[in-house]
């Protein structure tokens, strides 16, 4: 069975299971909290729809892991929902960070119900995250219930030291290629390590092979902040549903800035010289990659690529669902074949 053919499967569980976490929060009073959170993601509103919930890869790959690793799916349903809340919760929150109006084309939480109230909002989805696991009591062993919610704590911890750094690193002038992994590390790749992990461990996998899932999920997020860095500059805006130009206008220190800023050339005089404007941008990218930076960082990503395929195959996994959970991966990486 195909990756499509599973999704379509797969995904009307997941809305349904996310439904009914987030039902939770209604109440006497609350009946806006809980449409704000269904406003968030796509339910309601103008503009509600598939565009406005997102892809969903996440509880996807959840989903995925579980049954390539020979457990049931729809055990798993509890554990894709937390996934899925926890990173919409970090949403909310980096919207506001931002200072973002629009997500998915639509106005921001914050921007349609005010800062205090979309903080709320957050805070309420946070909590949902750890609740949806609730279910996994009466599925699955106490200690792997027990482990799932360690596991998404310490996915949450380390999206928020991530979240921390890359706006703490804003204002700092003194950053090396060394600073950029753990802060991607924490806004990317934790809570794919998480979503893989979690997948593994409800499918009962041995341990050895819990690892192996975690390090795919872990080097997957690496390897497409690497290439997602690579299309916030060179990429087409109409493949990456922004404007291409954003990344250097915002300042972003992504990592081919990094390194070019390391080669101290002139593309590093021009950034210290200050913000950079929208028509400098095509001259600003050309010389990036005359000094090295784009090819720096497609190696970058093609390394964390291999290790990730290569973790996955330690892996092993199984079935339709192992050969789903492949094809999305190369999907992701753009290694579709």
């Amino acid at each position: 069975m195909s990756l499509d053919k599973l999704t379509k499967i797969y995904t009307p569980a997941i809305e349904s299971e996310l439904k009914n976490a987030v039902a939770r929060i209604n109440g006497p009073g609350l009946g806006e909290l809980h449409d704000m959170m269904r406003y968030h993601l796509g339910w309601i509103g103008e503009g509600a729809g598939a565009k406005a919930r997102g892809k969903r890869i996440r509880p996807l790959i959840v989903l995925l892991t579980t049954a390539s690793a020979g457990g049931d799916w729809e055990r798993a349903l509890p554990a894709s929902a937390g996934i899925e809340l926890v990173h919409n919760f970090s949403l909310i929150h980096d919207d506001i960070e931002d200072n973002s109006p629009l997500r998915r084309g639509r106005p921001t939480l914050w921007k349609k119900w005010g800062v205090p109230q979309a903080v709320n909002a957050g805070d309420a989805m946070f909590s949902l995250a750890h609740l949806a696991l609730q279910p996994m009591e009466t599925t699955s062993p106490t200690v792997n219930t027990l482990q799932a919610g360690r596991v998404l704590q310490q996915a949450c911890l380390t999206l928020t030291q991530g979240q921390y750094l890359d706006i703490a690193y804003e204002d700092r002038e003194d950053l090396s290629i060394e600073d950029y992994w753990p802060m991607v590390s924490g806004k990317t790749a934790a809570l794919l390590a998480a979503c893989t992990e979690l997948g593994a461990l409800v499918a009962e996998a041995a341990p050895a092979t819990r690892e192996a899932y975690s390090n795919f999920g872990r080097h997957l997020g690496l390897a497409f902040q690497a290439l997602d860095d690579i299309l916030g500059i060179w990429g087409e805006s109409e493949h990456i549903g922004k404007s291409t130009a954003s990344d250097l206008v915002e300042g972003k220190k992504s990592l081919p800035v990094l390194f070019a800023l390391k080669q101290g050339g002139i593309f590093a005089k021009r950034w210290h010289q200050g913000p950079i404007e929208l028509e400098e941008v095509p001259i600003l990218a050309a010389q990036l990659e005359a000094e090295g930076a784009r090819s720096y960082t497609i190696n970058e990503a093609s390394r964390l690529t291999d290790l990730a395929l290569a973790s996955l195959d330690e892996a092993n996994p199984g079935g339709d669902a192992g050969d789903a959970l492949t094809t999305l991966a190369k999907q992701l990486l753009r290694r579709e074949e």
